[in-house]
């Protein structure tokens, strides 16, 4: 037999199947006879939608994208991944920044796509019965008639779902006032990761029992899986008005903001956006924004319009001692609308002006926000990359924006240097490494340097009793020891910790 041959005769042996395909046939096999043919997709080109999240500088293709109809096909789905130990990663809408929705190369991804009723809506108790999958604004847009509104209102309300805030504690422009998606959920109904169904929380104010609710909302689909959700309602406001403040100095903004809340006023809203976060907006929805500006404030106060008119007259005096150069004061409601429509685009307009853009997510203290400011634009000569910011200045919560091109791959390891840099600056002014973005994967490696292996370690034993195999969402939020050590290492060599009483792994 000549080589040739040879070659033909081993090319047309079978090969033996990777651990990948048995793993996917057998999950298929499992849950088939548990879905509708259309529930369940498992060809590369039916899951490659569902590789990443609003996060796409990480990838990964699950083994299937399970997409039940009702809550026993949820319960049944998990159970069957359960008694094959397949991990289970959550999805909503998929809008998260922080990788928490990757899916597991190895794993089922579970889409609460299709829980997307409003079951009750109950003005009298003030609150609406949603579906996991309902979208964040609608269940504001079915509460209207009623003269309520849901609070919580993250800049992808129009796109993320109740299920999704859950599991990172969302917030939004409002949340200084109203509080996160913790302070506006009563109760939620889910399984576990073994398939049993659970409630926690209750209509009333408190439920018996350990107060297991505040424990989940925030756990990032580690601890369960959320199908409904009852959510307070709140009135609407009679009347809302916003201030736009320019400021010529970042400093001076930032003080204005600790001047705005050491007045002893908490504003409907309180945002700060840096000069290249201005122009990119201005640029995308003609906002009327000051372009000469090096940051602007837009601070709301709502409620009826007496409140208003006296919190305004008083937001405006604590502006100007704090050197604002230009302040205009919304007179309609199209005007205060347009004011937040730049800051409600900031992430689109930066889409606009850059291939890629790595959203970080930290928290600092208020009278920090300009030392982070400054931190960030001498990064910006330091790794070569353009980034632009805004703030939930209001509680300190930053969302500095780092532009780069993802498809070269050392412009992608440079935005990954400079969002760690941020981060850790962030913890050395007294802050933490997130504020409502959750940590998925994107901020594993932070999570090393801000908490210490004991307070990790307490962190996986509350996720062991809920998910003892470590099924849901595998991977994400809690470095494990080995991790924090090699980054540690790696870290340390190449000199980046900003600051000498940051931990040393």
């Amino acid at each position: 037999m000549n080589a040739p041959e040879a070659l033909a005769v081993k090319s047309s042996q079978p090969t033996e199947p990777t651990q990948r395909q048995r793993r996917q046939d057998e999950l298929v096999a499992a849950l088939a006879p548990l879905l509708p043919p259309h529930a369940l997709l498992w060809q590369r080109e039916d899951t490659v939608p569902y590789e990443c999240d609003g996060l796409t500088a990480y990838r990964e293709t699950p083994l299937a994208v399970a997409l039940p109809e009702t809550e026993a096909q949820v319960g049944a789905v998990l159970r069957a991944c359960h008694a094959l130990q397949v991990p289970v990663v959550a999805r909503g809408a998929g809008t998260g920044l922080s990788g928490g929705a990757m899916p597991h190369a190895l794993g089922l991804t579970l889409s609460l796509a299709k829980f997307n009723k409003i079951l009750k809506v109950d003005a009298l108790a003030r609150t609406a019965v949603v579906q996991g999958g309902v979208r964040n604004l609608a269940i504001s847009e079915a509460a209207a008639p009623h003269g309520l509104y849901y609070a919580p209102d993250p800049s992808s309300q129009i796109a993320c779902t109740i299920g999704g805030n859950v599991a990172e504690n969302s917030g939004g422009v409002h949340c200084l006032k109203y509080g996160l998606t913790v302070h506006n959920v009563l109760k939620l109904r889910g399984f576990t990761v073994e398939g049993e169904p659970f409630t926690l929380g209750a209509d009333a104010l408190d439920a018996p029992g350990l107060d297991l609710l505040a424990v989940f909302i925030g756990s990032e689909g580690m601890l369960g899986v959320v199908t409904e959700v009852t959510v307070k309602l709140l009135p609407k406001p009679t009347l809302a008005r916003c201030i736009m403040a320019s400021f010529d100095d970042v400093r001076a903004a930032g003080d204005a903001v600790a001047g705005v809340i050491g007045a002893g006023i908490i504003p409907a809203g309180l945002e700060m956006m840096d000069k290249p976060m201005t122009a990119a907006v201005e640029d995308f929805v003609h906002a009327g924004y000051d372009l000469e500006a090096a940051a602007i404030l837009l601070c709301e106060s709502d409620g009826t319009p007496e409140e208003v008119e006296e919190e305004i007259g008083r937001m405006v005096e604590v502006l100007q001692a704090n050197g604002a150069s230009r302040i205009e004061v919304s007179q309609s409601e199209a005007q205060r609308l347009k004011f937040w429509s730049g800051r409600k685009n900031a992430f689109p307009a930066s889409g606009r002006i850059s291939p890629d853009y790595m959203c970080m997510d930290s928290t600092i203290p208020r009278k920090r926000l300009a030392d982070i400011l400054i931190a960030i634009h001498e990064m910006e000569q330091k790794y070569g990359l353009r980034c632009c910011n805004v703030f939930h200045a209001g509680d300190g919560n930053l969302h500095p924006l780092i532009l780069f091109d993802a498809a070269d791959p050392e412009q992608l390891h440079r935005a990954e240097l400079f969002g760690a840099d941020i981060l850790e600056t962030s913890v050395a002014l007294g802050g933490t490494v997130t504020g409502e973005h959750g940590v998925g994967v994107e901020k594993l490696n932070s999570m090393c340097v801000q908490f210490a292996p004991g307070e990790r370690e307490q962190m996986l034993a509350l996720k062991r009793a809920f998910d003892p195999l470590e099924l849901l969402n595998p991977g994400k939020v809690i470095p494990t020891l080995h991790r924090c050590a090699e980054y540690g290492k790696m870290h340390v060599r190449r000199g980046l910790l900003p600051h000498p009483d940051l931990p040393r792994f």
